[in-house]
């Protein structure tokens, strides 16, 4: 056969011969120009070349078939990995951390820490809602191949309804996106107008706004000022009490413990502790001893704090609560106000100043509630 390049194909079994033409000892088969099934592939140096990769591969070798979805089964394919891969609890695709019980049923990060609260507030063991198998913060582990496949999934935008890949939607929706909800640039002198990104510039080009005069304006800015002099008022107020002759802080871990009613309750205490040469004790309870917090969805903490020592005099003090040097709960800080004496050595209960019930949940979810506590004791 004269040296020009041919290729060489063994004909399949059971293959098909049109557009292939029979060689000259009628063994291999010359392939035929424009053969849609050798499309893209070309000899180089005595080897292949897919003309599609730019991949050199070896000259005996079989031409690798390669299979495409069709758009249909595509789409059914990503609805089967839904199914594999949703939260067994919530029936939807984890957002963020994947966690599986001992048999591997998946369980996304909201609904796993529900579930140790929920079991947290009914005195029970945690179990995984589809084999019943214990479940804890121990005995469970993150799914990090799932995570991943979750995160390659795609997803629609919820304002071009285009379709990303998980991990880049966040991006998309708040850089890219040119639907994307937007708000004037002079929102903060009182705008209101809110739109899709596409229509921003020309909104601003005929905002109004800018041209309003300088009283109708301070009334505007009067409003924004009250919130802002509010935290300026809280952060000044802490300043001034660091600045207290007599201060004092400790870590203190709530314990989960119940009541001895009938109908027992959840509460929590701390051991006793000593600030400011004084002994202490906090307690908190769920959504103020509420009979079945458990059928609630809105979780609350709240507080107070109980003087254990005798004084010979009222001990007027301020206090506050913060997350602990571990924790990563998120807490706002409010300043509370006491006068201890011995008729007068508890607080009312305050509210835990958490951002959410998702924060309490994770706080229940936990074996023991890590704080840090300041006292400042007020000198007349």
């Amino acid at each position: 056969m004269e040296e020009r390049g041919e290729l060489a194909v063994a004909a399949a079994p059971g293959s098909s011969s049109s557009g292939l033409g029979a060689g000259p000892e009628g063994g291999a088969l010359d392939a035929a120009p424009g053969s849609a099934g050798l499309a893209g592939i070309q000899e180089e140096s005595g080897g292949r070349r897919d003309a599609s990769s730019g991949l050199e591969t070896d000259a005996d070798a079989p031409p690798k078939k390669r299979v495409r979805l069709q758009e249909g089964e595509a789409g059914k394919l990503e609805e089967r990995l839904y199914s594999v891969l949703c939260c067994t609890v919530c029936l939807d695709l984890p957002k963020a951390s994947v966690y599986q019980c001992t048999n591997g049923h998946l369980m996304c990060a909201g609904c796993f820490i529900h579930l140790l609260a929920d079991a947290r507030l009914k005195e029970e063991q945690a179990t995984c809602p589809n084999c019943r198998c214990e479940i804890s913060k121990s005995l469970c582990c993150r799914n990090l191949a799932v995570e991943k496949a979750v995160s390659e999934l795609p997803s629609d935008c919820s304002y071009c309804l285009k379709q990303f890949p998980r991990s880049s939607l966040d991006h998309h929706q708040t850089e890219e996106c040119q639907d994307r909800l937007t708000q004037c640039k002079y929102k903060r002198i009182g705008c209101p107008w809110q739109g899709p990104f596409h229509e921003l510039s020309a909104h601003e080009v005929e905002c109004c706004h800018p041209s309003k005069t300088g009283i109708e304006l301070m009334g505007i800015l009067n409003e924004m000022d009250q919130s802002h002099r509010r935290e300026l008022q809280l952060y000044n107020s802490i300043f001034s009490l660091l600045s207290f002759e007599k201060i004092g802080f400790t870590e203190v871990q709530f314990r989960p413990y119940r009541t001895d009613d009938f109908i027992t309750r959840l509460y929590y205490e701390t051991p006793r502790f000593t600030v400011l040469n004084q002994t202490w004790v906090l307690k908190a309870r769920v959504n103020d001893s509420e009979r079945n917090p458990n059928l609630s969805c809105k979780r609350t903490l709240s507080f107070q704090l109980i003087l254990k020592s005798k004084v010979n005099s009222a001990l007027e003090c301020s206090f506050l609560l913060l997350k602990g040097p571990y924790d990563d709960v998120k807490i706002k800080p409010v300043i509370q106000h006491h006068v201890f004496s011995n008729d007068a050595n508890e607080t009312e209960y305050a509210p835990l100043p958490i951002s959410d019930s998702v924060e309490c949940n994770k706080l229940l979810a936990a074996k023991n509630i890590n704080l840090r506590l300041f006292i400042f004791q007020i000198q007349k």
